[in-house]
């Protein structure tokens, strides 16, 4: 077997983030020795994407912000199914992630971070949806490589937390979208997510829709009054995939 080469290696609070790479397109990013992603798993950072931006694309344009660059799929997948005129801000907190993006793993993606409709922000997501005005995105997409399922016990964790949630919905638009990547499924954290959907939205229950699956955690808050019948309460399970090489059962979910 080939073994892995060591790219880069950049010193965090967390431990060494290495990128790792073998044969021409494997590679791996690192932290403290533990595997955050690979790039032949993928199929879910798409999917958060595809399934958020699906629900904006006509807007004129779209705002679109990610929240964790990683190697750039989830970007890729906002690109594939926005048009032209969208404005998609993403936001990393490690800058040398985004020089491996227009390096070594440019070519995985078609070079998605040189595409003129991104922005690439060195910030912290969290601070940068607290500071954004009220309707600034029409989407925000949260694909950290720590999700909900080990926040769940942190009420007041700054993502995920109650009013993290809170803030995210208030920098949304009318009818936006925010579309969260998780582990798994954990019950404390869809409750507080529904909790805060009902909350923020100001509309009852059946005048929203909150879905949390495995993978794509997907909700829209506010309808637009002009267009009240586009946006039905009803959800559907698209697919179920098997990560067998972590041993996650990862059930994919559209607003619909």
């Amino acid at each position: 077997m080939v073994p892995w080469k060591a790219l880069a290696t950049v010193t965090t609070s967390e431990g060494a983030l290495q990128l790792r790479q073998r044969g021409p397109r494997e590679f791996l990013i690192t932290i403290d020795g533990r595997v955050l992603m690979t790039s032949e798993e993928l199929t879910s950072e798409k999917a958060v994407a595809t399934l958020a931006c699906a629900q904006i694309r006509d807007r004129k344009p779209p705002r679109v912000l990610i929240g964790g660059l990683g190697m750039a799929y989830t970007v890729r997948a906002a690109l594939d199914a926005l048009p032209r005129s969208a404005q998609i801000t993403v936001a990393e907190l490690t800058a040398e992630v985004e020089v491996w993006n227009r390096g070594p793993l440019a070519p995985l993606t078609d070079a998605a971070v040189a595409d003129p409709r991104v922005t690439v922000a060195i910030a912290d997501v969290a601070k940068l949806i607290k500071s954004a005005s009220p309707g600034a995105f029409d989407a925000i997409v949260l694909d950290l490589y720590e999700g909900p399922h080990h926040a769940a016990k942190r009420p007041n964790d700054p993502f995920y937390g109650h009013a993290a949630l809170d803030r995210s919905f208030a920098a949304l638009s009318p009818g936006g979208v925010l579309a969260i990547w998780s582990e798994e499924e954990n019950a404390v954290f869809k409750r507080r997510w529904e909790s805060c959907v009902c909350r923020v939205s100001r509309a009852p229950p059946r005048g929203t829709t909150a879905v949390m699956h495995a993978i794509a955690i997907a909700a829209i808050a506010n309808p637009p009054p002009r267009r009240p019948r586009s946006y039905g309460p009803r959800a559907r399970a698209l697919a179920a995939m098997k990560h067998s090489r972590h041993g996650l059962n990862c059930p994919i979910t559209h607003l619909h």
